[in-house]
């Protein structure tokens, strides 16, 4: 009888992940990634924000835009499922550079619920 080594798929594994590397040039998300960062003027944002001397550092509206833009793009418009996905996927976790966007999400989600 036939013997093989022993395997078993509930395993975990630590792998390091460098976000940068996952954002490959020619894919949708790295046009996102690109458009948003180079070719798009955001500052109209920035006059929003009065958080210069008090108060928390803002996230990224280029960040923000970027997750919906890609959410959508994937047919994703639940705020809950955009926040699982920032958790889960390593897309999403890459185009927000693991800023821990569930939070604020997850704050949206509840403003969904009213």
């Amino acid at each position: 009888m036939a013997r093989y080594k022993e395997y078993d798929y509930s395993q975990g594994k630590f792998i390091p992940i460098h976000f940068d590397k996952q954002i490959l040039p020619g894919t949708f998300e790295y046009s996102l990634h690109y458009l948003i960062d180079n070719e798009i003027d955001l500052s109209i944002f920035d006059s929003r924000y009065q958080n210069d001397e008090t108060g928390a550092p803002a996230y990224d509206p280029a960040i923000l835009l970027k997750i919906i833009l890609y959410a959508y793009s994937k047919g994703i418009t639940s705020s809950r499922d955009i926040a699982q996905c920032c958790r889960k996927n390593v897309i999403f976790m890459a185009l927000s550079a693991d800023t821990r966007l569930i939070q604020y999400l997850d704050c949206m989600n509840e403003e969904e619920k009213k």
